[in-house]
């Protein structure tokens, strides 16, 4: 508190101590900045203690996974060497630190690691195979996951990021707050987090009930159970403590740490819907994952898995990982076919040999078993033949540099996509020595028209969809309506955004308000913001309002946000969505989203605050940084606003949609030249953007370059020939060049697509005039 006062007080010209106050004013003002500097502190007391409170009461269930061993014995020592049990251990509490080559000096009983010349205090360690991760203690009540890992197979030090440059200041740096373990690492790598984090002082107070993802990360809080065997386990009553999961409840429980997701709560605990704690990170138009639904980032399994057929038919993840050891049940083929030998009905009987046209291990030229002896198999054999199911449909990607994930979708290999929309296919990644060419003939020959099957087509239309094709929207709302898989309908509305304020799209996305799924809903709900975003849709309010007391929780978050500007903050979901939004104000991103809501309320001063801490936090986001400059300009702060998109085109020079926001900046700066170059270089990197086309057109225009204006105009209609602004815009190019029954056809077609459009009714009615 001392620092505190003295801080307040000690202002240019003012020596509390050594000037006489003889005004009472004076006196009173002191006093009002003491008695601020007082409160403050209370506040933040306060502040910290509800943290102490709340975890002590939320804690207060769980007993350990050590007080499960005496009864559990066989399923306690598969767990406690699994990598759910070493997913976080302490430095000294095992053998872990010696194979780990960690040279630490330890002092008052702490390890610290000289990093850079300085001395870091290091007392954990992430993961356990293929590497090791060094977590070091900063300031703040911040833990920081090290970019240097140890190699437990190859036993070297190597980078995470391989060669990828990332400098101290920036986000994704090892000091920054995107390898800030509080944050991005410790819910999935403890049992029962809670982040704690405090906005008031930028700091973390994190709890957990125990390191590592210990027995109650999955069945729950075991202290009443614990307490009820230690008392009645020998009188033969049914333990009333006991939560049995149903196979759903499983599923959800490994999705909560094994999916891309936003937390939108603090308190999932096993038994609970996923989608009541987390918003689903999914195939969408950006390149999380290809459009055929194998990952392309980081995504870990549970999103890729709801889209397989295997998700859709009800396996669950338990169906093929042991729950204690987390291993396989089978190695190789023997675990798929346990299913796809005839004895499920719903499982097409799959001959490994003459399926996979690959040698497979344990099986002879025909397809039957050869082997039984599964000693026989080791898994690091298995993965180098064609032959297996895994090598097909859950190709591996590596991450972090040495770690080797299967993917999870199921996805069908096919080289067709590879040549059409650049989507990977397994017979290449195998067969690197070989183009898509020689993969498609193969396909074709072994497989023929069953190739030609409905997600084949789905694919090819997200992928136009992705590259902002619109002819792809008609096609896809035909999907929608077909599609059986609610995670593909909830992908298609992702893919429909740029379009959601067309009346037919929006009518698809608000019966996507009422589908069965919370998960469409919820996606529904989210591109449906758009929608309200560029006009006044009272129909689509209308519905979003009727979300807002979804008995989902990421479903009224999702209509909460698209309803911020008029949302009451006291209502169920607007209480919801100020957890969510206080539970992520620690990242650049919840910080961009405290800003928009901000100006959804008319606070620009305060939006813009929190869009400079997003940017301050990571510099080198061409995103926000272009976020920023949109604000500047509505804040009539062209300076500030055209240098933050200077700077986002320097950190990202290929992205056209910072070319294409910079040239707007320009024009409004009335440099008109340099606004036709950005523009030729926006649709010079993207082809197919429509606004650029038209833009560059209307600038040409302006530059009374008429020709060249008339022909970019007349391109933007071929990308998107529905947009009645385009042909309006080249019909008054037209007339000016004197060419007035081409200007006359292009009128006619701007009201083709928009009857009631009063300026190219004007512009025809003169055109007709002798």
């Amino acid at each position: 508190m001392r620092v505190l006062i003295r801080t307040t007080l000690a202002m240019p010209g003012l020596k509390y101590n050594s000037v006489k106050v003889r005004s009472l004013a004076f006196r009173v003002a002191v006093f009002a900045l003491l008695a601020s500097a007082i409160l403050s502190w209370i506040a933040i007391r306060r502040h910290a203690e509800s943290f102490s409170n709340k975890e002590q009461f939320s804690l207060s269930n769980y007993a350990g996974s050590a007080s499960c061993r005496d009864c559990h014995q066989e399923e306690y020592g598969e767990w406690a060497k699994s990598h759910h049990g070493l997913a976080e251990t302490l430095v000294d509490s095992n053998d872990i630190a010696q194979p780990f080559g960690l040279k630490t000096v330890t002092r008052n009983g702490k390890h610290f690691a000289n990093v850079s010349g300085t001395n870091w205090e290091v007392d954990r360690i992430i993961g356990v195979e293929p590497l090791l991760q060094l977590l070091i203690s900063t300031t703040n009540g911040r833990w920081q996951a090290f970019d240097t890992a140890w190699d437990t197979r190859q036993h070297e030090w190597f980078n995470v990021f391989g060669t990828e440059e990332r400098r101290p200041g920036e986000w994704g740096h090892w000091t920054g707050r995107g390898m800030n373990w509080n944050s991005m690492c410790a819910f999935c790598h403890n049992t029962a987090l809670r982040k704690n984090y405090d906005a008031l002082t930028d700091s973390y107070q994190t709890t957990m009930a125990e390191r590592s993802v210990g027995c109650e990360a999955c069945h729950g809080p075991a202290k009443a159970h614990a307490a009820w065997q230690h008392r009645y386990a020998k009188s033969g009553r049914k333990d009333p403590t006991l939560q049995l999961l149903s196979r759903r409840q499983n599923l959800d429980t490994c999705g909560a740490c094994h999916a891309r997701r936003s937390e939108l709560t603090d308190d999932f605990r096993p038994g609970d819907d996923f989608l009541a704690h987390f918003d689903l990170a999914m195939a969408d138009a950006t390149e999380l994952y290809y459009p055929d639904g194998q990952v392309h980032d980081e995504d870990y399994e549970y999103a890729s898995f709801l889209g397989s057929r295997m998700g859709a038919a009800g396996v669950v993840c338990l169906d093929c990982h042991q729950a204690h050891s987390a291993k396989t049940r089978l190695p190789g083929n023997f675990l798929c076919l346990r299913c796809h030998n005839g004895s499920y009905t719903n499982a097409p009987v799959i001959n490994p040999v003459t399926h996979s046209h690959h040698r497979v291990h344990g099986y002879d030229d025909s397809g039957k078993v050869a082997d039984t002896d599964l000693a026989h198999f080791r898994p690091e054999e298995i993965k180098e033949t064609g032959g297996e199911c895994v090598s097909c449909h859950m190709p591996q990607k590596i991450y972090m540099q040495r770690q080797s994930r299967h993917d999870h979708g199921m996805t069908i290999p096919d080289p067709l996509l590879t040549k059409e929309c650049g989507i990977p296919n397994a017979c290449n990644r195998c067969h690197q020595d070989k183009d898509a060419d020689w993969a498609a003939a193969r396909v074709d020959q072994w497989y023929g028209k069953s190739m030609e099957r409905p997600s084949r087509q789905r694919a090819r239309e997200l992928a136009a969809a992705r590259s902002g094709n619109p002819a792809a929207v008609e096609p896809l709302l035909k999907t929608f309506a077909v599609e059986t898989n609610s995670y593909w309908k909830a992908a298609i509305i992702n893919y429909l955004q740029p379009w959601a304020a067309e009346p037919r799209v929006a009518a698809v996305m608000r019966q996507g308000l009422a589908n069965v799924s919370a998960l469409v809903r919820g996606k529904s709900a989210h591109a449906l913001d758009m929608a309200l975003e560029n006009q006044n849709d009272p129909e689509t309010a209308a519905a979003l309002r009727s979300c807002l007391e979804d008995p989902v929780c990421s479903v009224r978050i999702a209509a909460a946000w698209a309803l911020r500007a008029t949302l009451d903050p006291k209502s169920r979901a607007g209480r919801d969505l100020a957890v969510f939004l206080q539970l992520n104000a620690d990242q650049p991103g919840g910080q961009v989203q405290l800003g928009q809501l901000a100006l959804a309320k008319g606070d620009p001063p305060k939006a813009l605050e929190h869009y400079r801490t997003a940017v301050a936090w990571d510099p080198a986001s061409a995103a926000m940084r272009r976020d920023l400059a949109v604000l500047y300009s509505q804040l009539n702060q062209s300076r500030e606003a055209l240098a933050q998109l200077r700077e986002a085109v320097r950190l990202e020079p290929r992205e056209a949609e910072y070319r294409f926001s910079l040239a707007l900046a320009l024009s409004d700066a009335g440099e008109l030249a340099q606004t036709v170059v950005e523009l030729r270089e926006a649709v010079r990197l993207n082809p197919r953007y429509t606004d650029a086309w038209r833009n560059l057109g209307l600038a040409l225009a302006a530059q009374n370059d008429l020709n060249a204006a008339s022909d970019a105009l007349a391109h933007a209609e071929t990308v998107d020939p529905a947009d009645p602004r385009i042909p309006y815009a080249r019909a008054t190019v037209l007339a000016r060049l004197g060419r007035l029954a081409e200007a006359r056809s292009a009128a006619e077609r701007a009201l083709v697509h928009r009857p009631d459009y009063p300026e190219a009714q004007e512009l025809l009615r003169r055109l007709n005039v002798p």
